[in-house]
Formats: structure tokens, sequence, C-alpha cells
């Protein structure tokens, strides 16, 4: 039993690779539980095993071949192959691709498979001054990645939860201690306690996130730097924060129900399927012109933070975008630009459509590598009054 209850600890760990919600005492019950059974039927493992680790309908297909793969399959490394290269089947469509399930097996033989580390020698070379790959990936500009460091990337802003800001509200709850005495509440436990006022009961202020409301340039000239936001935005999603996607190239699309499939690359693979100008021009006015009419006053309700996320090159209908952005402000609590041109130490806003949003934004911030979605962070994490970047003192902005 002790080597079966081992590749089960394995089998739980590969499950948490691959993003489904493990804890040692989920290990501890299945090895309970498996103890009633005969170990020898493979369905009867099986449905054991999903009974007790898998929570949510999305997470089955994961468990079904996570437990197809690891349970002694002569084939499954054949079968892993198969799983991400597509095939071309009489036009059935291949299956849909399971990154996460892939990475954690690649993970979980790589640690298998890892030789034992050599004594130490009892001299050794230390290079203080190198950089760990992720340290270098950090500094990397997203228009320059090649295909093996977009996956570490986004397992890098997969695991990163940013701390975002917390306002305080009308409401109260009961609580231990506070400012708010619970009269009600304090004289309810005097009667229950023979009429001796002993204990006073009192309530905290609910504190709650404001909610965040994306705009996202998916035009040409943005493909790069879109892709890495929609893998940000998929975290924060993916962590319960409030917030609502919405796309631009030539049109507007909402792309916040695509952006909660638990995994990123189906969920970005979804959105592709669905918006039809990715990739192509921009009308910046005129998309800000149909989200204010539509989406406005319906989704920048309760000091709402509006991230827009663009270069600004638009040269057509310069003066229906200064329209739309003043009225975009005019609807956000706080309106901070991402702009991938701050890369460039020379920045200036020349260009007409730089010089049309500028002046209604709070805050301009890069957005062209993990750094700078750190600094996204970090600003969404303070509740700053609103600023105008011409008057900050920055003398490219000037």
């Amino acid at each position: 039993m002790e080597p079966f209850a081992r590749n089960v600890v394995h089998f739980i760990r590969l499950l948490r690779g691959a993003g489904l919600g493990m804890s040692p005492a989920q290990a501890v019950d299945a090895l309970d539980a498996l103890r009633w059974i005969d170990i020898g039927r493979r369905d009867d493992v099986r449905a054991t095993l999903a009974s007790l680790l898998v929570h949510a309908p999305d997470e089955r297909e994961t468990f079904d071949a996570a437990f197809d793969l690891f349970w002694r399959d002569p084939d499954w490394e054949g079968k892993l192959r198969a799983m991400l290269l597509p095939k071309v089947t009489s036009g059935v469509p291949p299956p849909t691709r399971n990154n996460r399930l892939a990475d954690a097996l690649a993970a979980h033989n790589a640690a298998r498979a890892k030789p034992p580390a050599p004594d130490p020698a009892p001299e050794q070379l230390h290079a203080r001054m190198t950089f760990s790959a992720q340290e270098r990936l950090s500094h990397r500009d997203f228009d320059t990645l090649t295909a093996d460091e977009w996956r570490t990337l986004r397992h890098q802003i997969r695991s990163h939860r940013m701390p975002l800001a917390t306002e305080p509200t009308r409401r109260l709850k009961a609580a231990s201690h506070g400012t708010h005495a619970d009269l009600r509440a304090s004289a309810r436990h005097a009667v229950r306690s023979g009429g001796d006022w002993m204990v006073w009961k009192y309530r905290a202020v609910v504190e709650r996130r404001p909610p965040l409301v994306l705009l996202l340039d998916i035009s040409g000239s943005m493909s790069a730097y879109s892709r890495a936001v929609l893998y940000f935005c998929h975290a924060l999603l993916q962590s319960r924060e409030r917030l609502q996607v919405f796309l631009f190239g030539t049109r507007l699309t909402n792309a916040t129900r695509a952006l909660r499939e638990r995994d990123p690359d189906v969920a970005i693979a979804a959105l592709a399927e669905q918006v039809v100008d990715w990739s192509g021009g921009t009308r910046i006015g005129a998309a800000l012109a149909e989200f204010n009419r539509r989406w406005a006053r319906r989704v920048l309700a309760g000091r709402a933070t509006v991230l827009l996320v663009t270069d600004g090159l638009d040269h057509e209908a310069i003066d229906v975008l200064d329209a739309e952005m003043q009225r975009l402000a005019r609807f956000a609590h706080r309106l901070v630009w991402l702009n991938p041109l701050l890369r460039y130490p020379e920045f200036t806003p020349r260009a007409r459509g730089v010089r049309a949003i500028l002046p209604h934004v709070d805050v301009m911030l890069a957005a062209h590598n993990l750094d700078s979605l750190a600094a996204v962070g970090r600003e969404l994490a303070s509740l700053g009054g609103r600023t105008t970047p011409g008057k900050t003192g920055d003398t490219r902005w000037n």
C-alpha cells in the first residue's frame, strides 16, 4: 500500500499543478477513502478520487485526462504528445488542448527524473552579478518574446496576485471589535444572560474593492501587448475580482464571459474566434462612443476605475475621440492609460490621437513588460486622487 499511497500523493500534486485547488488534507481523505474499496478495480478508484477531488463541473475534464495519463497507462507519453499536436480527422475538430495539464506533467516528470545533486565542492564560484531567467524575462518587451518565453510569462502572470485597494462603504457588519457599538445585539445578549450587560457587540465598516473596467486595443500594432494584458486580466477574473473586459479594434466586443474560462489558452482561443477585427485596424473614437452609449452607465457605477490600453495611434475623427474621452472621464472615477509606447525613453505625445487622449486621463503608465504590469498593480493598490499627466512635472508629456 505504501507505493500506492505515494502515487496518490503524486497524482494530487499533479492536479494542483494543473490548476485544481488541492490541499494536503484532501490527500489524507483520499488515502482513507481508498482503504474501503478494491484498488484493483480502476473504475472504482477513479470514482472515489473524483468524488473527493473534483469540486466544479469544469474540473472533471482535467481530472479525467490526468487520471488516464498518470495511472500506469503504458502509452501516456504518446497520448500527451497527441494531446499537444492537433490532428485532422475527416472534418472533425481536434480535441481541446489542455496546456495546464501538459505543463504539470512535464514538471512532474522532470522532478522525478532529476538526478541526485552531487556533493558540493570545497570551493565554489559565486556569480553574484548574474540574473536569473525569470528576472531577465521581467525586463523583456512583450513584442520580442519567443514561444517558450511566452509559456513562462503565462505561468508568472498566473501565479501573481495583486493586492488591489479597498474602499469603505456605508454598510456595516457584525464584528468582534470596531468603532460602532451595536446596541440591539448587545441588548439581546444581555437578555439571554439574565439581564447582566457584560458584553458589548460591535459593527464594523464593510470594505470592498472598487470595480475595474478594461478597454483593450487589439489592433495590429497592439497584438503582442494586448495578448499579455489578456492573460493579466484572466488572472484577475480567476481571483474573483470585479472586472469587465472590452476589446476594440474597428468595433467593440464584450470579452468578460469568455475570460471566465478556467484555462487561459482556451479562453483566448475562444476570443480569437469570436472577435472578427483581431490584429486589424483601429477606430478608438468610434469604439469609445459605442462604449459610452451602451455600457458606461451599467459598468462604471460604484467608483469604477477604467484601464485604457492603447498606443493612441489613431488619425481618424480626432474631434470624436476628444469628445468621447471627455465623456468617459466624467463617467469613471479614475482613468488610467496603459501605453506601450512609453517603452521608448524619448517618447513625446506628437500623434494627434495621443494628444486627444492625454488631457482626460489621470495617470499614464507603460504596459510593455512584466515590470510595467507590476507597476500597474501598485497603481491599482493605491487610492490616489485625480492628477493630470501634463501637470506632473514630466517634461516628456508637456
